[in-house]
This record gives structure tokens, C-alpha cells and sequence, in this order.
């Protein structure tokens, strides 16, 4: 995607610490705990930073000077975006009331968001992170099955508000759906209404859908893009030969985190790589 060299990472975690001003301890805990550090392993097995990641370590301590959360200032020294006080401030309440199980708070929160900024704005700087953040404290046994399960409900519920009317105008329709076993639609439901914003109409099938379903559903539609999301890659290849059929007819495009390249390749679908704004973006060139 870009063209231009990147330096080869050469800085031992001793001396990104005095650099930084960050202890070693610290430094390892954001990089295991919000992914804000990219290391390579040599050989003899040392972790090496390059200086994006003193960068990124910069960023980070700037946003939390600035009276950021920890999780809320590694997502913008990650992604290098820029945030008002005010929407984090928003994006702020929304996560504790989440994290509390507080539906009513949650729903106040969102209801602030809306009144105040953009679809993309709240995405992209509550929803999306939250989501990210979430996974990685689920992984790491930080968050239960239930934290996950109710903040997964209260945002699905409320995304899909927003989609009301997403099928209505005049631009080019993509049918969304989750194949079948996939029952997590949620960054699916995003997506969707990203592109939205960039002018297409979605028909949204949801998720554990049938691959005949959704060729039924194309033809009768005449869909400009079919979108297949799933977590899991088994959920793509238990449906590798009907996927490769599906793409023979209609642009088949295939995103989430069980998708990669070689797959798509196989098959004759499209990857698309990133988070759900990038990817609407990314299918709408």
C-alpha cells in the first residue's frame, strides 16, 4: 500500500525505556495489553523496536497527559487519529457504563453521541476501540463472557437503529451476511452502515445465513457486491466450494478476522483487510 521504506526496528526495550521515559515493565504491559508496540524477534529471540514505536510511546503518554484512558489513548497513538475532549469524554462514559453493565447509562451515553457527532465520529472513536479493546481483555481474562455478551447486545441494538432505511436511494446495492455457524454480525453491522455513508444501499441478512440463501437473494436483488463476514476462518472453508460458485456469478467480497488472502485468492472473492470504516472505504474506492 505505501511506497516508502521503513526503517528496520533496532532499539532493545532497555533503551526505547530511557528514550521514552516509560519503564521496560510498563512498555511490555501496553504492548501485551493494547497492541501499541510492534517488535521483531531476532534471532537469539530479543524483542527490537523501531521508531514508530517510540513514536507510538509518545503519543500514548501525550493522550494520557491529557486525561485519556489508557485504552482510549493507545487506540489513537495506534491509529495516529485525533480526538476532541469532548468525544472522548462521550466515548469515555459510554465505556464505563459498559463495562458496569449499566444499560441505562449506556443508552444515555449513545444517545449523547448521536445528538452530537457523525456515524463515523462515534465508530470510530467509541465503538470500534471499545470493540478492539473488549477482544483484548477477553483474550487476556480481563473481561467474562458476560461483559462481552452484554455490551455486544446493547451495541447491536442500538447500531442497528441507526440502520433503519439503509436500503433506501439510488447507489449501489450490497447484500451483507454472516455464513452459516458465524452468529457474531457485529462488525458486519458496522460496515454496513459505513457504507451507508459513502452512498451504497444495504440489504443486510444477518448472520448463520445459508449460501444458497444469499445466491437466491443476489439474484433476485441483482446485488453490485455480496459481503461475507465471519471471526473464524473454519466458517469460510466449511463453505469453500458454494463461496467459490458464489463468486463466479457475483462480486463476492470477504472480510473479518477468519478471512485472508489465500482463501479469497482460491475462491475468487475479494479480501477486504482492516477494520470495518477502513474496509467500506476500501470497497468503495
Amino acid at each position: 500500500m505505501y511506497d516508502h521504506r521503513v526503517p528496520e526496528p533496532q532499539l532493545r526495550i532497555g533503551e526505547l525505556a530511557r528514550r521514552s521515559g516509560v519503564s521496560p515493565d510498563l512498555l511490555r504491559a501496553w504492548e501485551r495489553r493494547y497492541g501499541l508496540l510492534e517488535p521483531v524477534r531476532t534471532d537469539g529471540g530479543y524483542r527490537l523496536y523501531s521508531d514508530e514505536d517510540e513514536a507510538r510511546v509518545a503519543a500514548m503518554r501525550a493522550h494520557l497527559a491529557g486525561g485519556m484512558s489508557a485504552a482510549q489513548a493507545a487506540h489513537l497513538a495506534r491509529t495516529g487519529g485525533v480526538a476532541g475532549r469532548a468525544d472522548m469524554d462521550l466515548a469515555g462514559e459510554l465505556w464505563a457504563a459498559l463495562d458496569a453493565f449499566d444499560d441505562a447509562g449506556a443508552q444515555r451515553a449513545f444517545d449523547r453521541l448521536v445528538a452530537a457527532f457523525s456515524f463515523e465520529t462515534i465508530a470510530r472513536v467509541a465503538v470500534v476501540p471499545y470493540l478492539q479493546r473488549l477482544g483484548e481483555r477477553w483474550r487476556d481474562g480481563d473481561a467474562s463472557v458476560a461483559q462481552e455478551h452484554f455490551a455486544s447486545a446493547v451495541l447491536r441494538g442500538r447500531l442497528l437503529g441507526l440502520a433503519r432505511g439503509w436500503d433506501r436511494g439510488l447507489g449501489p446495492r450490497a447484500l451483507l451476511a454472516c455464513p452459516p455457524g458465524e452468529r457474531h454480525d457485529l462488525g458486519l453491522v458496522i460496515f454496513g452502515l459505513a457504507l451507508r455513508e459513502h452512498g451504497w444501499r444495504i440489504t443486510y441478512l444477518g448472520p448463520d445465513t445459508p449460501i444458497e440463501t444469499i445466491a437466491a437473494t443476489a439474484e433476485t436483488l441483482d446485488s453490485d457486491a455480496v459481503v461475507l463476514c465471519a471471526l473464524t476462518a473454519g466458517h469460510f472453508e466449511s463453505v469453500r466450494a458454494p463461496i467459490a460458485s458464489l463468486a463466479g456469478r457475483w462480486p463476492v467480497h470477504i472480510g473479518g478476522a477468519g478471512a485472508d488472502a489465500d482463501f479469497a485468492g482460491s475462491t475468487g472473492a475479494h479480501l477486504l483487510a482492516g477494520d470495518p470504516l477502513t474496509t467500506a472505504a476500501q470497497l468503495s474506492g
